[in-house]
């Protein structure tokens, strides 16, 4: 550690040395008013980089009509209106949106030798997944205007889409005038609608789906699902959506989820998570045999495991309107889940989807609400604003789709 920082410390004299920018020959530049501004003095200021504190020594031009002041070294730099060099607000971008600010922050100064603070972090991550998300909204304007970019590959034999939606805690402002789960209670989250894509080349040897290593892509946002089915359509197009051969959305009985797919994936095939259906014969049984898991088990052995997974939709439903109940709660149950599996019947055809070597099940997408949102959005006393909220997710995304390098790649092109 004493190498490290004695290393340090010549690496930012020698910084030092090279951020002396001369006195420059040309003594006006143009100002954004239309006039000139006027160098006036070098003008120095610290600032925080890889391997320690520096002092920048630049020029500075002033506009005597506007007095508008302006430093064209920051600018190339990059540094403009911040004490951060790009690599350290990299860092700081990379560690906030893994963890929680105050673990960032001290993993910046274990790892690296760098003392920042915890709101320091939280503004450059913020800050940083702001930005990312604003290019990925430029990149959905111009999908709703068609401008799209013409992706070239091979074709992809299978392509999935899901999506889901999970609650973050928010602050209370977020959640004026909206209704919480209970009656009576305000509501304490929004939901953050995430979605994913990944390819699917292969299955084994029993006919199970393999899902490609390390093809999974993420995209999300609270927003409204009219603006994220926009999203994962962006996402799903910069994937090879146009190349695939055959496509497929996956979710849960959601109506927001099957308009999205009829919106902006028709052709697909539908398919409702089996886990998720199952889970619905479940609550019945548990409703209709109470404390009676011998009954429950015989009952679902004839309605999950000799009509749902054999694909004979038409007959649970048949059965589920024949009960006969007493119980005004339960009988408005019982009319909306045979609802459920009406409406979504064709959506249920498991042993087909099984003969086509498909998925029936979105365990990607619901590891995926846990992995990219909950292991960061949702931790213990954390409470967001929804930009706030969108931008570490927009971070997040970005760093675990591989693409957290190119934004930076972006910036030093620029």
């Amino acid at each position: 550690m004493l190498v490290r920082s004695a290393m340090h410390q010549a690496g930012a004299t020698a910084l030092t040395e090279l951020l002396h920018f001369p006195v420059p020959d040309e003594h006006t530049i143009p100002c954004p008013c239309g006039h000139q501004a006027r160098y006036r003095e070098q003008r120095s200021k610290a600032l925080l980089t890889a391997v320690g504190m520096v002092e920048v020594t630049r020029p500075y031009y002033l506009c005597p009509h506007c007095h508008q002041g302006q430093f064209p070294a920051d600018e190339q730099l990059d540094v403009v209106n911040t004490e951060f060099s790009p690599g350290v607000r990299r860092m700081q971008a990379l560690v906030g949106q893994d963890a929680a600010f105050d673990h960032g922050r001290a993993q910046m100064k274990l790892l690296a030798g760098l003392e920042v603070t915890t709101k320091s972090v939280e503004r450059v991550a913020e800050t940083t997944g702001a930005d990312v998300a604003r290019y990925e909204q430029e990149e959905i304007d111009r999908a709703v205007q068609l401008d799209l970019p013409i992706i070239v590959g091979d074709p992809i034999p299978i392509l999935y889409v899901l999506m889901d939606g999970t609650g973050v805690p928010v602050v209370k402002k977020e959640t004026v005038g909206r209704k919480g789960k209970l009656d009576g209670l305000p509501a304490h989250t929004r939901e953050a609608k995430l979605g994913c894509v990944f390819t699917q080349t292969a299955w084994d040897e029993e006919g199970f789906a393999i899902r490609d290593p390390d093809s999974t892509t993420y995209t999300g946002a609270i927003e409204s699902a009219e603006q994220f089915g926009k999203r994962l359509y962006v996402e799903a197009w910069k994937r090879g959506w146009s190349r695939a051969e055959k496509k497929v959305v996956i979710g849960d009985g959601a109506e927001w989820i099957w308009n999205l797919a009829n919106q902006h994936f028709p052709g697909a095939v539908q398919i409702v998570d089996l886990f998720h259906a199952r889970q619905h014969l479940w609550d019945l049984a548990r409703r209709l045999y109470p404390g009676d898991s011998k009954r429950q088990n015989a009952w679902i052995g004839l309605h999950q495991k000799r009509w749902l997974d054999k694909g004979k939709t038409a007959r649970l439903v048949a059965s589920l309107r024949e009960i006969q109940t007493t119980d005004a709660d339960l009988a408005r149950k019982l009319r909306n889940e045979a609802d459920y599996f009406a409406t979504n019947a064709t959506r249920m055809n498991y042993p087909m989807f099984r003969k086509q070597h498909l998925f029936v099940g979105s365990g990607v997408i619901e590891a995926g609400c846990k992995t990219v949102i909950g292991h960061r959005l949702k931790q213990s006393g954390m409470f967001w604003t929804v930009n706030g909220a969108n931008a570490i997710l927009a971070l997040r995304c970005s760093h675990l789709n591989g693409r957290f390098e190119d934004y930076w790649e972006g910036r030093r092109a620029a």
